[in-house]
């Protein structure tokens, strides 16, 4: 793995672009918007970074195919709900036999597909892995020191992705549970909502713990009814995932709960933004796949009561604490 594409020039694309940089790849980057790969081009900058200067050697392209064609391994960050479509142009181009390693955080709200499920149907000829954990897009740009998971199948496809990517400040951690590290990733930022509604409305330390702990038992409970492992969700791309979303600013999701407690209405907030809160659009697919697999997810159900039916927050704030004492586990 040498020649790196990197597949959505959001603020992670370009963070994951500068680490397979560091790591001594050579490395593409392809922007949906032209506009956004003359800038990486021209100023070397992207304005979804707007304050970090990227290395010139990073190459960006508004055509997939020219992307694509020839790259060693391909990763993937579109947001969630474009994956489908992106992979299918991808598809478009030709046979793709490149391993894929997916980094979008999220639930397809038309399937309930998990991403590799997508990936497995629109490129069924690449070998997939994921890439999750508690990561800010600007700190691991910055070469702040984060930790990641990498989840295979194919333990081998893991380790090659690590070798690839891996530096002294960029540690990836290999697991064997893909379908964990996705559940991780997709149910933390419906929680991070929660939490921010919280700090939003001045609740206190106290009310966010409870949230984020039982929270916690949501994402487990959903977890092991789609076949993960309990374990996967106690590491990097569960509790630490959460713990990192559910508490700072920099998370799109915790900040849009902030604003939404704060009284701010949706759509306000939402125009407001360039990059996509994934949150808002999980939360739909994660109550929709719990009530498939006869999952009880509250704290869920809640944040899509609010964002996706328009209900009011305190009423749904009193329903949630109204409910029944039940056993902790």
């Amino acid at each position: 793995m040498e020649r790196f594409a990197v597949i959505g020039a959001g603020a992670w694309g370009t963070a994951l672009a500068m680490v397979a940089h560091r790591a001594g790849r050579s490395v593409i980057l392809q922007a949906h918007e032209p506009d956004i790969a003359a800038a990486i081009n021209t100023d070397h900058r992207n304005p979804y970074l707007a304050d970090i200067d990227l290395d010139p050697a990073i190459e960006a392209t508004a055509d997939l195919g020219a992307a694509i064609n020839g790259a060693d391994a391909i990763i993937l960050v579109a947001p969630s709900q474009f994956l489908r479509p992106v992979t299918k142009a991808m598809a478009g181009q030709g046979k793709v036999t490149a391993p894929v390693l997916i980094c979008a955080k999220g639930i397809e709200n038309e399937t309930c597909m998990l991403m590799t499920e997508v990936v497995a149907e629109t490129l069924p000829a690449a070998p997939q892995a994921v890439l999750s954990g508690p990561t800010f897009a600007a700190e691991v740009a910055r070469d702040i020191p984060s930790a990641v998971t990498v989840a295979a199948e194919d333990a081998d496809l893991a380790d090659q992705f690590i070798q690839a990517l891996g530096t002294p400040h960029f540690r990836p951690y290999r697991s064997g549970d893909p379908v964990g590290a996705e559940v991780g990733g997709a149910v933390k930022n419906v929680l991070a909502i929660a939490c921010g509604i919280v700090q939003g409305k001045g609740m206190g330390d106290n009310t966010r713990a409870a949230l984020i702990t039982r929270g916690l038992a949501e994402v487990v409970r959903l977890g092991l009814a789609k076949g993960a492992q309990a374990e996967t969700l106690m590491g990097l791309c569960g509790i630490g995932d959460l713990t990192l979303t559910c508490n700072a600013m920099q998370s799109r999701n915790f900040s849009l709960g902030v604003a939404l407690g704060s009284g701010r209405p949706l759509a306000d907030i939402l125009g407001e933004r360039k990059a996509v809160t994934e949150g808002v659009f999980s939360a739909r697919a994660v109550i929709e796949l719990a009530g498939r697999l006869g999952v009880d997810m509250p704290i869920c159900t809640a944040v899509n009561a609010i964002v996706n039916h328009g209900r009011d927050i305190d009423k749904v704030i009193e329903s949630l604490l109204a409910r029944p004492f039940t056993k902790e586990i």
